[in-house]
């Protein structure tokens, strides 16, 4: 699993010219899964999410979470998260989780982080979004679970 975080001061997507979800200051995560994913994951991705330290302080360092400073964050759907670029000039996409798995797994993670009380705003899964940010920082870091159980 991998979840592109994006610090952002706003964020908004779009499907058909409507609105089906929008935050203001906190996250937008890109949520890609691939075949082998276990479910297992899931919850430490949410906490990781949720508690990872990438907020600004009263001195200028990051030094909160998302939970300390009680912002939102907006998951979108990627599978092209597991894009392979090394052979050829076009992505394969062969690790990437089927759809209705990675369904799955993206309304698991959408619960997970619900529990922690944030408002969570959610994508289409599917769906051919637009979606609109205001990068803050810039900040932008990438989880992946294979890199969780490291040290």
């Amino acid at each position: 699993m991998r979840l592109l975080l994006q610090r952002v001061k706003r964020a908004e997507v779009h499907v058909d010219g409507k609105c089906t979800g929008n935050i203001g200051y906190g996250l937008l995560v890109l949520c890609g899964f691939k075949k082998e994913d276990p479910s297992s994951a899931i919850p430490k991705m949410a906490d990781k999410c949720l508690n990872l330290r990438i907020f600004e302080d009263e001195q200028g360092k990051m030094n909160l979470s998302l939970l300390d400073i009680k912002g939102e964050l907006l998951a979108v759907s990627q599978f092209t998260l597991y894009a392979d670029c090394r052979k050829g000039r076009r992505p394969g996409f062969d690790i990437s989780m089927p759809p209705e798995q990675a369904n799955l797994f993206y309304q698991i993670l959408l619960q997970e982080l619900r529990k922690s009380g944030l408002k969570i705003e959610e994508g289409i899964f599917g769906a051919k979004m637009e979606v609109e940010l205001i990068n803050h920082g810039p900040v932008t870091i990438m989880l992946d679970d294979d890199e969780l159980s490291q040290p």
